[in-house]
């Protein structure tokens, strides 16, 4: 996912984009609000730039971090989350109501503005997004060959016959399942799943791909991808 990180600081900057780098974001980065508005603008070409998330500090040297908000709101509809050391709720609800997405109070942990990202990054993703090439969706429920899953009720079923998951196995099952052939880092995974950045969660994720594999009674469904992180590989309808 490309990123579009905010940012004055420098050294925060290069400290936060290997972070995020290291999780798979590629990160452009804008030092003040007039390089963030220029980020977004459409190119000489009529090409937009593509952001998945624009991570915006509100501390901006040039311009009012809130205004720079709500021009950028008026130029895309990519995901914003703002940055800030205010943390009031006047501020909040002030930054909200200039179209952002989510709101992140420094000092912060970076399992959890990782979190945010993905979270919004999902709320953003239309339907066709979903799914991979291999994979079809009815905007509720993902086909897989001959597994179901069932996003509203968080059933799962392979050919037609239910199989009983843990929460934490299904959220792992349609994560990997939104975007089939698409490898997922274990960084990723660990915190979109478990909503945090500690590694040794990392056996806990092992343990959770091989109970999958053994209850869907399909070894080669998640494909481990080593010193990576795993991807779905969809079975034949």
């Amino acid at each position: 996912m490309r990123l579009l990180l905010v940012e004055d600081d420098d050294h925060v900057a290069a400290a936060l984009s290997a972070i995020l780098a290291k999780h798979g974001f590629t990160v452009t980065h804008a030092r003040n609000g007039e390089e963030a508005l220029q980020a977004v603008l459409p190119t000489a070409q009529g090409e937009r730039p593509s952001y998945g998330v624009i991570l915006l500090d509100l501390g901006l040297p040039d311009q009012d971090g809130y205004q720079v908000c709500g021009r950028i709101r008026k130029l895309t509809t990519t995901p914003v989350i703002m940055v800030t050391a205010r943390g009031d709720v006047r501020s909040r609800i002030h930054g909200l109501n200039l179209g952002a997405d989510d709101y992140v109070v420094k000092p912060y942990d970076p399992g959890e503005l990782l979190a945010r990202i993905h979270a919004v990054s999902r709320r953003n993703a239309g339907p066709e997004e979903s799914t991979g090439p291999t994979g079809a969706a009815d905007g509720t429920h993902l086909h897989l060959g001959s597994v179901t899953i069932e996003l509203p009720t968080r059933r799962v079923s392979v050919d037609g016959e239910a199989v009983p998951l843990t929460r934490k196995e299904f959220d792992l099952l349609a994560l990997l399942a939104q975007r089939p052939g698409v490898v997922f880092r274990r960084e990723q995974i660990i915190s979109e799943v478990w909503r945090t950045s500690w590694e040794g969660t990392g056996r806990t994720l092992e343990v959770h791909v091989a109970s999958l594999r053994s209850k869907l009674r399909m070894p080669a469904l998640i494909e481990t991808v080593r010193g990576v992180g795993y991807r779905l590989v969809a079975p034949a309808a």
